[in-house]
């Protein structure tokens, strides 16, 4: 038995890699956000192998509250998450990352199968070995995608009763104008009894918020100004890290975070057939985390056609996870 377990093991487990690092679309992308007006880079291009490992240390920062409140959301009302959800054919997690929040909920969900959806495509394939040796059982359709182009899944993902996972509040890195589409674009492809669980962070005090983003150790300020690092890599600039620091700030009539490397000199950065001058004090935005209210995050959801919508939050209303269904 042992043995024929093991041929099972890898017949279970499929990856395709929709998306390139190299593509020169994302080349383009890049510079074209370097050399606008108001400069930025898109937050994608935080997670090279050090930014995904940069952003697991965030998570375990004293100050970085949004992790630790998802899971104990999770922890405290996963039986009536259940029961909103129903049976779970294929788990769609959403920047899976290292796939440990899905594989969290497996026990409870039991999903038929589980398709792990991410960028970072070197990452992901050491979570997905690891699960595919702890369960052994279920089938793996990994996908190397940037979604926020297009929500195209291979014909081999269980069409019927499809969960979007999508936690962390990852949705607030879109303005809600920008994240309407992609909720719509997932509703269609929830299909008629399909649904969505995401994760959103609330409205509250500003120095909680800029302390999650602007941490004491400076491992959001490595996070941010390892971008720079990743797209000197990519395309060939010469970004050098210590002509930049981390500025984290709270937009109040945005409801946003936002993050931006500031340039601490005057800096010429040579692009492969562009030079771009910063003075000193420009900045560079790389990031923005809209913060909702769970009355304006249903508004959001509604819009995007999920009617049937539940939500749980923590002790502090610091944080919610969404259910929603057709």
């Amino acid at each position: 038995m042992g043995h024929m377990h093991g041929v099972s093991n890898h017949t279970q487990v499929q990856f395709h890699q929709l998306h390139s690092e190299s593509s020169t679309v994302s080349h383009q992308e890049i510079v074209d956000g370097l050399t606008a007006d108001s400069p930025y880079i898109h937050p994608k291009f935080f997670y090279d192998r050090l930014g995904s490992t940069l952003f697991d240390a965030i998570t375990l920062t004293p100050e970085y509250y949004p992790t630790r409140t998802e899971a104990e959301i999770f922890r405290t009302h996963i039986d009536a998450m259940v029961d909103h959800i129903g049976p779970v054919g294929a788990m769609i997690d959403l920047g899976a990352a290292d796939c440990r929040k899905a594989e969290s909920l497996f026990s409870a969900l039991m999903p038929s199968q589980y398709v792990p959806i991410d960028i970072s495509v070197d990452y992901m394939r050491v979570a997905v070995a690891r699960l595919e040796s702890r369960y052994p059982m279920m089938p793996i359709i990994a996908l190397g995608l940037d979604f926020s182009d297009r929500m195209a899944l291979p014909s081999d993902v269980i069409a019927h009763n499809r969960l979007f996972f999508y936690p962390g509040s990852s949705i607030g890195n879109l303005s809600p104008d920008d994240a309407l589409p992609l909720l719509r674009s997932l509703r269609n492809a929830c299909g008629e009894d399909g649904g969505m669980l995401i994760g959103i962070d609330r409205v509250k005090d500003a120095s909680v918020l800029v302390n999650a983003y602007d941490d004491r150790l400076g491992i959001t300020s490595a996070f941010n100004l390892n971008a720079l690092r990743h797209i000197n890599d990519m395309i060939g600039s010469d970004f050098d890290v210590d002509d930049w620091r981390h500025v984290a700030l709270f937009d109040e009539a945005r409801s946003r975070i936002e993050m931006h490397l500031e340039a601490r000199r005057d800096v010429s950065v040579r692009m492969p057939s562009v030079t771009r001058q910063f003075s000193a004090g420009e900045r560079l935005h790389t990031e923005c985390s809209y913060k909702y209210t769970p009355e304006s995050f249903t508004a959001l959801l509604n819009k995007a056609g999920f009617q049937n919508i539940a939500h749980w939050t923590d002790p502090r209303d610091w944080f919610s996870v969404f259910s929603a269904r057709g």
